[in-house]
């Protein structure tokens, strides 16, 4: 398997995530050739702030490995992740980080800020940008206009 593969994964796990009207977010975590985690976004589900897609894939490929430190680890997500997650991906030491759409209201690898390149970090994390970035910012753009449809 390969980027486009993983991606495919998270692409999936996306729209399961829209299905239950949560914003289609899906992420894969992956080790080698292996899927160790995946997440999709459950903030109305959960009532959370913390449950974006991938710190819910961040934790589970802790567990999954029983350790804290991701790496070798690569994360797969469809959507440019914000500060929140870019900065549990430095504290995880994540090895590759590669997503879909990019962000321009909260992205923080690259549209907004760049945190996981900021060289005052002790770690830095290898960006693949915009893989499959046209189905996944797709996705975004169906699922939003079709909630502004049902509150019109």
């Amino acid at each position: 398997m390969d980027d486009v593969d993983f991606m495919r994964q998270a692409i999936a796990l996306a729209r399961q995530a829209g299905s239950l009207g949560e914003v289609p977010v899906g992420a894969v975590a992956v080790q080698g050739e292996k899927i160790i985690a995946e997440g999709h976004n459950r903030r109305e589900i959960d009532r959370d702030p913390l449950a974006h897609a991938e710190l819910i894939a961040l934790k589970q490929a802790a567990l999954s490995l029983g350790a804290w430190r991701l790496t070798g680890v690569t994360l797969y997500v469809t959507l440019e992740p914000c500060a929140m997650c870019a900065g549990a991906m430095v504290q995880s030491r994540l090895t590759r980080l590669v997503f879909g759409a990019d962000d321009p209201k909260m992205g923080a690898v690259g549209s907004l800020y760049d945190l996981l390149a900021d060289e005052r970090h002790n770690h830095r994390v290898q960006v693949e940008r915009r893989v499959l970035a046209d189905p996944c910012r797709k996705l975004l753009e169906e699922f939003f206009r079709e909630l502004r449809t049902q509150k019109a």
